[in-house]
């Protein structure tokens, strides 16, 4: 799996963060997600999958074999 963030589309939320802690951080500047591990491990898909879910504003995307589905999600 891959995790990919847009930064311009986030509304630093920090739920992400939340779910998370190891791929994903928070901007102390804007408050924005920051990617820490674009390939996360795989004992972490489950959760990084679900931070994706719940993201509000719909900022990460997950493509590779291990994305929901199985295919690029990106372009959601």
């Amino acid at each position: 799996m891959e995790v990919h963030v847009d930064r311009g589309r986030c509304a630093g939320s920090g739920l992400c963060m939340s779910y998370v802690p190891a791929v994903f951080d928070q901007s102390e500047d804007d408050g924005k997600v920051l990617l820490k591990a674009a390939r996360p491990e795989p004992g972490t898909a489950a959760a990084v999958r679900g931070a994706a879910a719940r993201c509000p504003a719909g900022a990460i995307t997950l493509s590779g074999r291990d994305a929901p589905g199985g295919t690029d999600t990106r372009g959601r």
